[in-house]
């Protein structure tokens, strides 16, 4: 029972398939207030300097529209084509902040997330539909912390804001002795201090926020050991198949070498343990070929293939050790070992009366 709620818990280390599954369905570390946070404070940062401009281009569009109002007469196509005109206007006053807001969302996102294009999560799922599951979602350990982030956000921004106005209270008690532009100054220096603060709160909640989301993805992800095993056998395959595809392969290896037996020109024995095959054309081959090799039981069958064959067996145990430890099957012999082979070759060849 231990070893089964053992091999139940994500203990382990999410693998790279794994993420990349996550990620194609669309299961990324995302805060919301990263956006947030970035939206509001470069906006705040735009609008301080594009204000004048604002309020400039403002004035005189509802100049305009006050100067030449009295000239048209009171019809649906006359108010069709004022309301035309101020919408008109107003949008090309507005757009800059629209722009500047559709392009720090997006790379508020990349910057979390990197590129990122999938319609897994456009898929309908008629679990969600459930009922049950939906309020069971509602009232989730998710929802709860959600909801306490949340008003752990407004607290703060709400305390900050009203200490802000609590320290410029007695300044506020003079403005009705000072012009009407000295008002107005005044409510916006401190509606600026008061959105700076809050900026910067929404920064640091931000960066905790990110975190949180970073390491909740990553408990979300980690993996129980079965799950691992699984995932091991679909990407590497099952171990039992696999070995037994390299015994296959293995015997196929052999077989194809055991018929490159009967070519050799000699098999140089240790002379039981290990059998070793070359063979040597010259003009053809710059050096002389390992065709087979093997010990024990192999070499007792490189052995037999040999005498059925009429290949000579020569002992040399020293060389055929070397052969079998340093050289594979189908490579040429290394040079420091030219002059002993050459030896055995020259012996096999003077027996055979030829050159």
């Amino acid at each position: 029972m231990a070893e089964e709620n053992s091999s139940g818990e994500r203990t382990e280390s999410p693998s790279a398939k794994r993420r990349a599954d996550f990620r194609k369905k669309g299961q990324v570390a995302q805060s919301r207030e990263v956006q947030n946070a970035a939206m509001f404070t470069l906006l705040l940062l735009f609008w301080f300097f594009f204000a004048p401009v604002f309020w400039n281009n403002l004035e005189k569009l509802l100049a305009s529209i006050w100067k030449t109002c009295g000239e048209y007469d009171i019809t649906s196509s006359s108010l069709m084509q004022l309301s035309y005109f101020l919408g008109a206007g107003l949008a090309s006053l507005l757009a800059p902040l629209f722009l500047l807001a559709l392009v720090v969302g997006f790379f508020s996102t990349f910057v979390q997330i990197g590129w990122l294009f999938t319609t897994q999560p456009l898929i309908p799922d008629l679990t969600k539909l459930d009922p049950i599951k939906g309020m069971g979602r509602f009232f989730s350990k998710r929802s709860l912390v959600e909801v306490i982030k949340s008003l752990l956000k407004v607290g703060l921004i709400g305390w900050v804001a009203f200490k802000t106005m609590q320290g410029e209270f007695d300044k506020a008690l003079v403005l009705s002795e000072i012009p009407v532009s000295g008002t107005l100054l005044y409510l916006a220096q401190t509606a600026a201090m008061v959105m700076a603060k809050v900026a910067g709160i929404m920064i640091v909640l931000a960066i905790l926020d990110y975190a949180f989301v970073r390491w909740e993805m990553e408990e979300k992800m980690k993996m129980t050991k079965q799950e691992q095993k699984e995932e091991t056998k679909e990407t590497e395959g099952d171990p039992h198949i696999k070995s037994k595809i390299r015994a296959i392969q293995q015997q196929m290896a052999r077989s194809r070498m055991m018929a490159a037996v009967p070519e050799a020109d000699v098999v140089i024995t240790n002379p039981t343990h290990y059998a070793v095959a070359i063979q040597y054309e010259s003009g053809k081959m710059e050096a002389p070929i390992v065709l087979a090799k093997g010990q024990d039981m192999v070499a007792t069958k490189i052995r037999e293939i040999a005498r059925e064959n009429d290949v000579p067996l020569v002992e040399n145990p020293p060389v055929a050790r070397l052969l079998h430890s340093k050289v594979e099957v189908g490579h040429a012999i290394p040079e420091e070992m030219f002059k002993a082979v050459a030896e055995i070759l020259a012996y096999v060849y003077s027996l055979k009366g030829t050159r």
